[in-house]
């Protein structure tokens, strides 16, 4: 009979209990891109195990981003509805408010972006290929003009739905 022994910070695997993704997002890289990868489609660079805005380096490997693949598939992260009469006098200073929030978010974080920007029946609808860009335009309005602000979060999928009414 052998003793095993555990190093430090070693836990064995449990084979009764199941290992549950805490998030699963299908638009998530599943493992390590090589380096430098470039989007194709948008040009940024996965480099330091991140995308980034870089110079594109020689002979990089091309692989399109999550953002790409998001706009590609029409399959956004986020959703922004505007409504209110509010917002009916000052659209376009609050679109100017938004295109300026997205262009703030891209310049550090290329997976960030607004796909769409469509009028409703209500109001406009915002979708977006990040749910941090969501919740950071929701706020960004809220912050600046007021009104009613509301977040619904979809764990199961990813998916932020913001509401602001003024």
């Amino acid at each position: 009979m052998t003793n095993r022994s555990n190093p430090a910070g070693f836990h064995p695997i449990r084979h009764d209990r199941l290992l549950q993704e805490a998030v699963h997002d299908t638009y998530q890289t599943k493992g390590k891109l090589p380096e430098p990868t470039v989007c194709p489609d948008c040009g940024a660079v996965f480099h330091a195990g991140r995308w980034q805005w870089l110079e594109k380096p020689k002979d990089a490997h091309q692989a399109s981003c999550p953002a790409c693949h998001r706009v590609r598939d029409k399959f956004p992260a986020g959703y922004v509805s505007l409504s209110g009469k509010f917002l009916a006098a000052h659209e376009p200073e609050i679109l100017q408010l938004i295109r300026h929030r997205e262009a703030h978010e891209k310049t550090e974080h290329p997976l960030q972006r607004i796909m769409d920007i469509e009028k409703t029946e209500h109001g406009s609808l915002i979708t977006t290929t990040d749910i941090h860009l969501a919740r950071g335009i929701g706020e960004a309005l809220h912050h600046a003009y007021q009104g009613e602000l509301e977040f619904h979060y979809n764990p199961e999928q990813n998916l932020l739905r913001v509401n602001w009414s003024r």
